[in-house]
């Protein structure tokens, strides 16, 4: 991880990209029901924000390890997201 800057950054872009990829989804298909995309776009908006608070937990012993952990959450985190978006 080059800084935690970046880091914040990937987060906020690849939750983004989902969140946009719903909305998408919702104006390709105005007669589906809505309520699945929102529950993803709403957990999108929940992962943002417990992984944001993560990034900021300035009392760990190993700030290298701890930061690689974050960014393996997101990956699998949105690779989940992605999965149902797709199942939509």
């Amino acid at each position: 991880m080059a800084s935690v800057k970046n880091l914040k950054k990937d987060i906020n872009y690849t939750l983004g990209d989902i969140i946009g990829e719903c909305n998408v989804w919702e104006l390709d298909n105005p007669a589906a029901d809505t309520s699945k995309s929102q529950a993803i776009i709403d957990e999108a908006i929940a992962t943002f924000d417990e992984l944001i608070a993560k990034v900021h937990v300035k009392d760990v012993e190993n700030r290298k390890a701890h930061f690689k952990a974050i960014n393996a959450e997101l990956e699998s985190k949105a690779n989940a997201l992605v999965d149902k978006l797709n199942a939509l």
